[in-house]
């Protein structure tokens, strides 16, 4: 079902994105993802992903500007070298936009295997609701619990052994079980 336009946070920013997102590949993740796959939540900005090398940060910012969206800090070049995220506002709406740039190989994938997902008039490259729940569980704030399990109730069939793969190489490797062993409780229950 596609949510009327009235109901969809940001379309104009959305809209652009959604264009830059054809250009540089990527996903829109956070509470936008969240609120499409899941449970419907406000949110403060659009979040999204892609797969780039910090050598391409001055392309994708320039191309981003032509499609009305701009750098929100001085140094916008320089910060997203060191921190890995641009920090953009699309003007119309002067919505924040932060994209993080994909380094890993969970992310290289989380991009091929995207889907296309009507939001009112837009089409947005969103993750599979398996690769949502792994990155919420990483972040693993409150909110991120909550959306786990929106997305959990809308979406019953999940391919539950690639999020309790994923999850615990990330649990491994950052050495915090709890990334796993949290997301393992509202599986079972």
């Amino acid at each position: 079902m596609t949510p009327p336009d009235e109901n969809v946070q940001f379309p104009e920013a959305l809209a652009a994105l959604e264009k830059l997102l054809d250009q540089y590949p990527g996903v829109i993740i956070g509470g936008i993802a969240s609120s499409v796959l899941g449970n419907i939540r406000l949110t403060a900005d659009v979040d999204a992903m892609i797969f780039a090398s910090t050598e391409n940060i001055p392309a994708i910012i320039q191309t981003a500007a032509e499609l009305g969206i701009t750098p929100r800090i001085e140094k916008a070049v320089e910060f997203a070298r060191k921190n890995r995220v641009l920090l953009l506002r699309q003007g119309d709406s002067a919505t924040n936009i932060d994209i993080s740039l994909g380094l890993l190989p969970f992310e290289k994938e989380v991009i091929a295997r995207r889907q296309k997902v009507a939001v009112g008039s837009i089409t947005i490259p969103l993750p599979t609701p398996e690769d949502l729940i792994i990155m919420k569980a990483v972040a693993n704030r409150p909110k991120d619990m909550l959306d786990i399990q929106g997305i959990l109730q809308a979406h019953p069939s999940l391919d539950r052994k690639r999020i309790e793969f994923w999850l615990k190489q990330f649990a491994e490797a950052l050495d915090r079980p709890e990334i796993w062993l949290e997301v393992e409780k509202i599986l079972a229950g």
